[in-house]
């Protein structure tokens, strides 16, 4: 699957240690899945995702032996389990997240000595960084073992949060404020999402910076933006939370008024079994439409053909339908030259507003959406303006490079 969060951490790890720092990836739960190379390699798997869920479910397990806690950690069996169960819905797992909050008082606390007994057996560290907020559980406990500050990012945990059932929803939410005292310093990557976390959890202003996430611009080459005929490309999950079905919708309302006739449409990104049943009611659709067979779907691909994707598109667009903190197929689409279409809703006017790379939708409908789409094609000159603009904020904005740049100041400020 493509999880935005690890790429930025494997992309930040990879910066640190180029910059000449020791910077120690360690992955939780299942092995990661990234379209570089992978930082954490060579490291063990901690909290396995079987592990996890056997404690939860039964006390018994939590007495369970370390070689037996061991296989269940292969890396072969919870890649494996991995596959067959795909994206985890919070619907399905709002007790097992609750627990994790909650860290030592959790169910999971085993787990949790596991990982404080292996890093105090190597080099002691001067920060640790915890990927997202539904990991704060854990810093109690490390800054206790370890005498060292926690950081921890933020980026779209609303979301999954408010998916859990209730009374967990409820609980979890004020199990992360209860613990926000445990944390030196949380990083937001927009303006938007530092609003969003320090109202819902109450993170006091000088707890908090924010800090946009940066790509690796190597091997991004600025689009042609093809006209003969120009491509509208979507570039994330093929799911309804990033509404992929809105895009579709708005895609043949721009065909059927004629104005822009032979427009393609590509589209790309993460696919998993749990998505099929969505796609192919978006390609009945399209079929019915007798569109099918100008619309080209790219899934699960490596970063090479990623970055070909982009340098073959006019304009893209992800009318995602939830709040997103920041959105990776934004910068990527900036670092390509391609002029973006967004919803008027949290980043997007922050990221593609503000720095000119492209047109803010401002109702959220599917004929509004169409319109603007329509809009920027037929725009030759606005389409270069906003390609231009979102180069240049890509290279001087939403690098690597500044963003670590940025983080090694904020933790030397804190050790």
């Amino acid at each position: 699957m493509y999880c935005g969060n690890c790429f930025r951490d494997n992309a930040l790890v990879t910066e640190f240690r180029r910059m000449g720092h020791d910077a120690l990836m360690v992955p939780l739960y299942l092995p990661l899945t990234l379209d570089e190379e992978d930082q954490s390699k060579g490291t063990p798997i901690f909290f396995g995702g079987l592990n996890v869920y056997l404690s939860q479910k039964f006390k018994l397990f939590r007495k369970a032996p370390n070689w037996l806690r061991n296989i269940f950690n292969a890396n072969i069996i919870v890649r494996s389990i991995g596959k067959i169960a795909g994206k985890t819905r919070g619907k399905d797992v709002g007790a097992l997240t609750l627990s994790m909050i909650r860290g030592e008082e959790g169910n999971q606390l085993k787990e949790l000595e596991e990982l404080i007994t292996w890093i105090k057996e190597g080099d002691k560290p001067d920060i640790i960084c915890l990927s997202n907020a539904l990991l704060i559980g854990m810093s109690r406990r490390l800054r206790e073992a370890l005498s060292i500050p926690v950081i921890c990012l933020l980026e779209g945990e609303d979301t999954f949060l408010d998916s859990l059932p209730s009374p967990e929803r409820e609980k979890s939410w004020a199990e992360i404020q209860r613990r926000v005292v445990d944390v030196s310093l949380f990083i937001a990557p927009s303006r938007y999402y530092s609003n969003v976390m320090a109202e819902r959890v109450a993170i006091p202003s000088e707890q908090l910076v924010q800090i946009y996430n940066g790509i690796n611009l190597e091997g991004y080459n600025t689009s042609p933006l093809p006209d003969a005929p120009p491509v509208l490309g979507y570039f994330a999950r093929l799911c309804p939370e990033k509404g992929l079905d809105s895009l579709i919708d708005a895609y043949i309302i721009v065909r059927n008024s004629g104005r822009v006739p032979n427009l393609k449409l590509a589209i790309g990104g993460g696919y998993q079994p749990m998505d099929k049943a969505f796609v192919e009611e978006q390609k009945n659709k399209l079929q019915k439409a007798k569109l099918l067979d100008e619309v080209k779907f790219e899934v699960n691909i490596d970063r090479e053909r990623k970055l070909e994707f982009y340098s073959q598109l006019t304009v893209l667009s992800v009318p995602a339908l939830y709040g997103e903190a920041f959105g990776l197929y934004v910068v990527e689409a900036m670092a390509s030259g391609v002029p973006i279409v967004a919803l008027n809703d949290a980043s997007f006017p922050e990221m593609v507003e503000e720095t000119g790379a492209g047109l803010i939708c401002k109702k959220n409908s599917k004929e509004n959406l169409a319109n603007t789409i329509e809009q920027l094609l037929l725009n030759p000159e606005q389409l270069i303006k906003h390609s231009k603009a979102g180069r240049t904020a890509a290279a001087n904005t939403f690098n690597i490079q500044k963003m670590a740049s940025s983080y090694i100041k904020q933790f030397t400020n804190l050790v």
